[in-house]
């Protein structure tokens, strides 16, 4: 299996995944709304919301990596917005079954993200494995049917893998960047009680994950996609202020600020969630960062 096809693959959690693959030997193509250049990598076209795409990009793939979605956190949760939230998740996922039932091709492995928003916003202390009950909020209700749309490609008899990704630790995007402006500034201060638990992974296992779900055939069904320890968010902030040498002295931001500032997506930092790896352990992933020290210090020293 050599040939993969990556959606979202410009993303911060594609692109990680693209260099592990190519420096393995692997080739790469994308799945793109524009046709662009992209070094190393072939590009094909699609449109979600005419159902069309490139059927090329089918035929010529082993395995397909689906991490195609608008981003949670980008914008504000406008009616509209939570709608490409929701369609650009379920549509590209219908889009690649219909085109795996009626195009010969050969690909034999199904790899696609998913989130451990699928437990809900806040589950507490409690420990969280693949089969605790799934949440009710918007979070959880659009995963759930994401992962109801691959389950109908694992239906066509594709070796079918879910990550449910937890809180991504990287440089170049996501939480930690965020995390980080405020106390560089001398603002830091942990959020709402500080309690909550973030269920985090660095952005290299991550990426290793979702190479190690595609190359063991053994491998199917849920997992999730979060580092060893879940810290709390208190324990995050303390940790990578310093790690950077900064001091925090402020007390917690309330949750009622946050609230006022972000509206409903507050509750994505207000709450939290304990989830456990136990499962991808025992399938035998090793972590390249098993600690949070291990993973700031790799993210914030370098």
């Amino acid at each position: 299996m050599k040939h993969i096809l990556i959606t979202g693959g410009t993303g911060l959690i594609g692109k990680k995944i693209t260099e592990l693959l190519l420096a393995k030997g692997y080739t790469v193509a994308y799945l793109s709304r524009k046709k662009k250049s992209i070094p190393s990598v072939k590009v094909y076209e699609w449109d979600i919301y005419q159902q069309a795409i490139e059927k090329e990009a089918i035929t010529e793939a082993e395995g397909i990596i689906h991490l195609a979605g608008a981003g949670i956190a980008d914008k504000s949760w406008t009616e509209s917005y939570k709608k490409e939230i929701v369609d650009s998740r379920v549509l590209s996922t219908q889009l690649l079954c219909k085109t795996l039932k009626h195009t010969q091709h050969s690909v034999k492995s199904f790899i696609s993200a998913s989130a451990v928003g699928i437990y809900g916003f806040d589950t507490g202390e409690q420990w969280l494995d693949e089969n605790s009950p799934y949440g009710t909020d918007f979070l959880a209700d659009v995963t759930k049917k994401w992962e109801a749309e691959v389950q109908k490609v694992a239906d066509l008899g594709i070796r079918t893998v879910i990550l449910r990704i937890g809180i991504v630790l990287a440089k170049e995007g996501g939480a930690l960047p965020k995390l980080l402006q405020p106390i560089r500034w001398g603002l830091g201060a942990a959020l709402g009680s500080g309690r909550q638990y973030m269920s985090w992974i660095h952005i290299k296992d991550l990426a290793q994950m979702f190479v190690f779900a595609l190359e063991n055939e053994h491998l199917k069904g849920v997992f999730n996609a979060v580092g060893n320890k879940p810290c709390t968010n208190a324990e995050l902030t303390q940790t990578a202020a310093r790690t950077i040498g900064k001091p925090l002295f402020l007390p917690n931001i309330p949750s009622f600020v946050l609230k006022l500032m972000v509206g409903e997506m507050s509750r994505m930092v207000l709450g939290g969630n304990r989830v456990s790896n136990e499962k991808i352990l025992k399938a035998g992933f090793q972590y390249q960062f098993p600690t949070l020290q291990e993973a700031l210090q790799d993210l914030l020293t370098q």
